[in-house]
């Protein structure tokens, strides 16, 4: 195709969502390489990605750039490009997430460096969507998000919980103080791993450099928050029978993990290729409908909530963190580094905003709850208990390098 009809087809594509090459709105780009349509034709949305990685464009606000682009579904454009299609054959064939290819995938990431993160993150270093009810700070709203998980669990001092991809020991640390419990967290990140066992060091926490599919001992309760993206179609539904093994009679499973409409892989798999290559190796976003398939016959699903809304704040904030801090980190990641984080954040941020993905948190019993579950959904609910308990009382030390907005 000529160049002219390459522009043709992106001026009209871009119009579909309100978007002008060269317009003066935030959200309308501005070309500064005329290699990118090639570079878009020839690899997709990842070949837009690595442009603007690359300078190639600009956008003032690309979180709005993406929610327009998400409302007008144009990656629908791209679903039989020749690496989407490939690329799902890959996903339908093989087992990215098995092991050790989960290990590196999750230390490809995770282990970039604990500087950025705590620069990004809240005071707790909490890498999964906060909750903003009642909330005007990162740190608060992720507070919330860890006490709406100990209420949904019905955490009691004592109990023993297992908190799979336990990250920098946010949720462990949390639940131990603030809810006595004892925890046992693991992690496939090196650079987790040692941080989260320095934090929570004193406290009843026990952190493991462990895949989930190593654990086979009892526990009271067992969350998982942020990780179920990285588990894979093909491993769903060991990963649940391993969870069923490992709880206890009467206990709960509280799963928070962000879903997709369609089912892993998708024919949308061109509009998340991009992150899967450049940020999260291995992600493969579920669908209910799958998630739905791993419980069968194992779990009573006791509760669905959805905090899909609260992502874009969560990321806005992450982003502003990003901002804040890039003078002392752009040493040590440069550049280029800065523009691929920026398109992270605010290219999810968009989408998130466009209702494209769901944040869920499911609660979740083996037997069922006797007289049925009582769901929490509100700041109120969080602080309905007429008296805390010893463990509420005294105030948590500070745990890391404040990061939070």
């Amino acid at each position: 195709m000529t160049r002219g009809g390459l522009d043709r087809l992106l001026v009209q594509a871009l119009a579909q969502a309100d978007v002008h090459i060269g317009g003066d709105r935030p959200w309308d780009i501005d070309v500064k390489d005329d290699r990118l349509l090639r570079r878009i034709a020839r690899h997709g949305l990842v070949g837009l990605g690595d442009a603007y990685a690359d300078g190639w464009w600009e956008c003032p606000a690309l979180d709005q750039f993406f929610e327009r682009i998400f409302l007008a579904d144009l990656p629908r454009l791209f679903r039989r490009h020749p690496l989407a299609l490939a690329d799902a054959a890959r996903q339908r064939l093989g087992n990215p997430q098995r092991r050790p290819a989960a290990r590196r995938c999750i230390e490809r990431h995770y282990n970039l460096g604990n500087d950025l993160f705590q620069a990004m993150l809240d005071r707790r270093m909490t890498y999964s969507c906060a909750f903003w009810d009642g909330a005007s700070t990162l740190d608060q709203a992720q507070e919330n998000k860890l006490e709406l998980v100990c209420r949904k669990l019905h955490l009691s001092p004592g109990q023993r919980v297992l908190d799979i991809g336990c990250g920098w020991g946010s949720f462990a640390a949390y639940a131990a103080e603030r809810h006595a419990a004892r925890v046992v967290g693991l992690t496939l990140s090196s650079d987790q791993f040692l941080f989260a066992r320095d934090r929570c060091r004193g406290l009843p926490v026990e952190i493991r450099l462990a895949d989930y599919r190593d654990i086979d001992e009892p526990f009271d309760h067992i969350v998982s928050i942020g990780m179920f993206e990285h588990v894979g179609p093909r491993n769903h539904r060991d990963f649940m029978r391993i969870v069923r093994r490992c709880l206890r009679p009467g206990g709960l499973f509280l799963l928070h993990a962000f879903f997709s409409k369609r089912s892993f892989p998708t024919p949308d798999r061109s509009e998340v290729m991009w992150i899967e290559r450049r940020i999260f190796p291995g992600l493969a976003i579920p669908s209910l409908a799958q998630l739905g398939a791993a419980l069968d016959d194992l779990f009573n699903v006791e509760d669905l909530h959805n905090i899909g809304v609260h992502y874009d704040p969560t990321l806005m904030a992450w982003h502003a963190n990003v901002q804040r801090a890039w003078p002392r980190l752009r040493p040590r990641y440069g550049d280029r580094f800065e523009r691929l984080w920026r398109y992270y954040l605010l290219s999810a941020a968009g989408a998130f905003r466009a209702r494209r993905y769901q944040v869920w948190q499911v609660v979740l019993s083996a037997e069922g709850v006797p007289g049925g579950y009582t769901p929490v959904r509100t700041v109120a609910d969080l602080h309905a208990d007429a008296a805390p308990s010893a463990a509420l009382q005294t105030p948590p030390p500070a745990l890391a390098a404040p990061g939070g907005a």
